[in-house]
């Protein structure tokens, strides 16, 4: 499976139009050679480089019909959303500390040969124990952002 987006490429800076410093809106996302089976797809975006033990969740996804290739800019497309790090419902963009350098944002989307079964506003712990064992694929697109 092959995650891509029309607003950055792979290690490219995430335009901050798509950040808590811009409008904050999720940026759209397309993927392609979806495995066989694929009954939904989930979405986590998260960031390995926050200052602290776990990678800070800033958009957790799921439901997301299995017909769909992409989500436009701004929208869930039919998904449900989860709880981010941010205590939010949604997807809360990047910003990081000023002056930490940069950060990376891995959206990592998951096939899944089984609908997700947890409630809307779900936990990223919630999510990731009711997609275990139902992963048929996986891909990841990484961008970069730093204040």
């Amino acid at each position: 499976m092959k995650l891509s987006s029309s607003a950055f490429k792979p290690r490219e800076r995430i335009p901050a139009k798509y950040t808590g410093e811009g409008d904050d809106l999720s940026p759209p996302l397309s993927w392609s050679d979806v495995p066989e089976g694929t009954q939904e797809f989930a979405l986590i975006c998260d960031d390995p480089d926050a200052p602290r033990p776990t990678p800070w969740v800033h958009w957790l996804l799921y439901k997301i019909p299995p017909d769909l290739h992409g989500l436009d800019e701004g929208e869930s497309d039919g998904g449900i959303e989860g709880k981010n790090d941010f205590g939010l419902a949604g997807y809360g963009g990047p910003m990081p500390p000023p002056g930490h350098g940069p950060h990376r944002y891995r959206f990592t989307l998951y096939a899944l040969d089984a609908p997700v079964k947890v409630s809307p506003g779900a936990t990223e712990d919630e999510l990731r124990d009711v997609i275990k064992g139902h992963i048929l694929d996986q891909a990841q697109l990484v961008g970069t952002y730093e204040r």
